[in-house]
């Protein structure tokens, strides 16, 4: 955020009170000591009676400030608390792309359309759900048939509309599904809300990751973040902030697009351009992530890779299938460390089918 000098005196004048904000301010500016250079020019009621006991201090973490009449003021302390103001109001240390949030704002009532703008986003629950269901449970030990991820607490990120939160709440598992925008948030909710059952299991918030991170610190057995890396501003904070929230040993899901000519041809010139089966503008090739470095990203951040699948889209029936090739859509299955090493499912697999179409007859998303 870029501050002009009178945005800086109004926010100073808050935190602090007129009088240090006018020496804040002309400390900034180069007096020694943090006070103004010619103390003359100070005038008015306000003004005088500035001092060198003027000062400013830190109080606490969340970066607020309190004024204190017993230290001096320094540049240093003024350079560095006005820092710390910035910091409140910036979005730059965030994994949230406002660009990004202003393209889903328009489409947030049409999340449950299944054949509209996300009718390959519902289709995608064929193979997603399975995928993830089948890969938990071959890591545990006994598990209830009816409610089989009964116990498992699932935080699914960017969520949406809720599509893939609420069939895995009808699995058993407690979802917390979290976006950082509001009407998405206000779509899932009313959806949930027609089932008792999920109204029970399932919880939304409008948040971002890293206001998760600051009260949910390894409470998560899962976390889903399906058809999102693609969308963020800062790769390497977002998976950091997985692996913060994330309890020892346990599973990422994550499913996006590869950064390759062919999804550049298939995910925006076919997709958004051609047939229009995903708005325009939806992607951004320069974002897309090559399943490559996004497992270094993991492993740096102290996840192990245990499985990484091709995925792709049939626009001709509206359906998704399992390929080895990893050149257009894939799916990764990432643990945190401390998790013994698990053979990947084949039950994912068998179950959505083996038949895959040609990566020539694809669609990427």
């Amino acid at each position: 955020m870029l501050w002009s000098g009178g945005g800086a005196a109004r926010a100073l004048t808050r935190a602090f009170g007129s009088q240090r904000a006018a020496a804040a301010l002309r400390g900034a500016a180069g007096g020694p000591a943090g006070l103004p250079t010619r103390p003359a020019e100070l005038s008015g009621d306000d003004h005088a009676d500035l001092s060198l006991q003027t000062g400013l201090k830190n109080c606490n973490r969340k970066g607020q400030l309190k004024p204190c009449s017993t230290q001096p003021v320094s540049l240093t302390d003024i350079q560095s608390s006005m820092l710390t103001m910035k910091r409140l109001f910036s979005t730059s240390h965030s994994s949230v792309d406002a660009k990004e949030m202003k393209k889903f704002q328009l489409l947030a009532h049409k999340w449950w359309d299944e054949e509209g703008e996300y009718s390959a986003l519902h289709s995608m629950n064929d193979i997603r759900v399975p995928f993830i269901r089948d890969t938990l449970l071959s890591m545990r030990s006994n598990y209830h048939v009816g409610n089989p991820l009964s116990g498992v607490k699932i935080l699914d990120i960017g969520c949406g509309g809720g599509l893939l939160s609420e069939p895995l709440g009808r699995l058993g598992a407690s979802v917390t599904g979290i976006d950082p925008l509001e009407d998405n948030i206000r779509t899932a909710d009313q959806h949930k809300s027609f089932d008792p059952v999920l109204a029970k299991r399932i919880q939304y918030k409008s948040s971002s990751l890293e206001e998760i991170v600051e009260e949910c610190m390894e409470t998560f057995d899962v976390i889903v973040a399906s058809e999102v890396v693609e969308h963020v501003a800062d790769l390497e904070m977002f998976i950091k902030c997985c692996s913060q929230v994330l309890k020892p040993e346990g599973s990422l899901f994550i499913t996006t697009i590869n950064k390759t000519q062919l999804s550049y041809v298939l995910g925006i010139l076919v997709a958004e351009k051609l047939i229009g089966i995903v708005p325009e503008g939806t992607h951004e090739w320069e974002k897309f992530v090559p399943p490559e470095e996004l497992e270094s990203i993991l492993e740096s951040n102290g996840f192990s890779v245990k499985t990484v699948n091709g995925m792709l889209y049939n626009p001709l029936s509206g359906s998704w299938s399992w390929m080895e090739s990893t050149s257009i859509n894939y799916a990764v299955h990432a643990v945190k460390s401390g998790a013994q090493a698990q053979p990947s499912p084949t039950g994912a697999l068998s179950e959505v089918g083996s038949e895959q179409p040609s990566a020539t007859a694809g669609t990427a998303l």
